[in-house]
């Protein structure tokens, strides 16, 4: 057994012998949203941080009880369930106030996560550059701080005796909270400057990208739906890939030749999840700006997932958020090798990175999106200009070559960028 500490106030315990931890998934049911898509989602949150959902207690209510969101019986239930399940820890699928985890972990005398809690435990083991640590301990200290008084409150109590009774304790505890906040301030203030710095010096990666005339096509979609593999297949298996939720959390580019000889920049981006609270969103914004500069925007789906269109959705919601209607975007459904799928629009995109299946033709229809940005030339270079023969190996691509007495012949896509370099040799 292995110790995860949470940095909430709680510790879970994780099984390091294959088995997952028995937890209870814990919902309230006011007809907002479609309550079973949302326990599959988090059933599949908690699997995907090494537990197993065990049992679900839902209840349907228009008005929330304040203490523990739940009614007093439905508690009652929960407890018995937790108690009769040997579960670990309950989680709820929402939001909780730092009293309401406080005041629902004492009635069902397990440890008690929200929604985001997992999410950024998740963020936090997955997360492997600098930028994507810094992000998530952002978030996790956003996440605590307005909660820091009723979790203050619980730690207080829990503390050991000496002199004053009560009252001194609980005055020791306020300090405690005072200096507490005190520090999470700073500490924002300055994780929020070191992502400043990173941002500005990516801005310069991006400027740079943009001065070389180097295309950028973004994957974007849901977590899970196979952007990794998509991209290993693509380019060559070079990144982690999982089946579970976040598999990837830090964005990855990697280079790419399309049929055309075009050079471009393929990116994977983190992965989207319905609900997903708007400070996570804010935290991780700079990471999924990498959408927002691409020249083509690829949305990726599960083909065989029935929910596909409630996946896209959600990243449309997110892909407007960032303001990218007017980039050129295409639709993939993903995972067509587990869907068995037919298509029933010629135009649309069913790939599988397992078995290559609509792979070449993703690659047609993004060269036909770029097609403005390249054109085929036919030229004949002088031999005291082959210097440019170096513009159209590195930055375009050679069909053919040929020496000649007046000088070499070369077929090839050159960017329209570097088109004038070759104007006087056309033939």
């Amino acid at each position: 057994m292995s110790e995860i500490f949470l940095d909430f106030g709680t510790t879970v315990q994780k099984q390091t012998d294959g088995q997952k931890v028995p937890v209870v998934l814990l919902a309230l049911d006011q007809g907002r949203y479609d309550m079973a898509r949302s326990l599959d989602e988090l059933r599949a949150l908690a699997d995907a941080n090494g537990m197993e959902a065990v049992a679900e207690v839902v209840q349907k209510r228009a008005t929330p009880e304040a203490a523990t969101l739940l009614g007093e019986g439905k508690v009652a239930e929960a407890r018995l369930v937790c108690q009769n399940l040997d579960a670990r820890a309950a989680i709820f699928d929402g939001e909780l106030t730092g009293s309401q985890i406080r005041n629902l972990s004492s009635a069902l005398q397990v440890e008690v996560l929200d929604r985001t809690m997992l999410i950024l435990e998740i963020f936090r083991a997955r997360a492997t550059t600098n930028e994507g640590k810094l992000q998530t301990e952002l978030a996790t200290l956003r996440y605590q701080l307005p909660r820091l008084q009723g979790l203050g409150e619980s730690l207080s109590r829990q503390g050991g005796g000496g002199g004053g009774g009560a009252g001194a304790r609980r005055g020791a505890g306020e300090t405690k909270l005072e200096l507490d906040r005190r520090h999470l301030h700073q500490r924002i203030e300055h994780l929020e400057g070191k992502l400043r710095e990173m941002e500005k010096r990516r801005g310069e990666t991006r400027r740079a990208r943009k001065k070389n005339n180097v295309p950028v096509i973004a994957l974007v979609g849901y977590t899970n739906v196979g952007k990794s593999s998509l991209l290993n297949a693509l380019c060559g298996e070079q990144i982690f890939e999982a089946d579970m939720l976040f598999a990837t959390l830090d964005p990855t580019a990697r280079k790419l030749v399309l049929p055309s000889g075009l050079q471009v920049i393929l990116v994977d981006t983190v992965g989207f999840v319905s609900r997903l609270p708007h400070h996570l969103v804010e935290a991780f914004k700079s990471t999924l700006e990498e959408a927002a500069f691409a020249d083509v925007i690829v949305k990726v789906a599960d083909a065989s997932d029935p929910q596909a269109a409630e996946q896209l959705a959600v990243t449309d919601e997110v892909l407007s958020s960032l303001d990218c209607a007017d980039i050129p975007q295409l639709v993939v459904y993903n995972k067509c090798d587990a869907a068995n799928l037919t298509p029933f629009d010629p135009a649309m995109l069913l790939t599988s990175a397992k078995t290559g299946r609509g792979l070449p033709e993703l690659l047609a229809r993004l060269d036909e999106e770029l097609a403005h940005r390249v054109r085929t030339i036919e030229v004949v270079l002088p031999y005291d200009k082959l210097a440019l023969a170096d513009i159209l190996r590195s930055r375009g691509s050679v069909a053919e070559e040929e020496y000649r007495a007046t000088g070499v012949y070369y077929r090839a896509t050159v960017k329209i960028d570097d088109l004038h370099h070759f104007e006087p040799y056309l033939v």
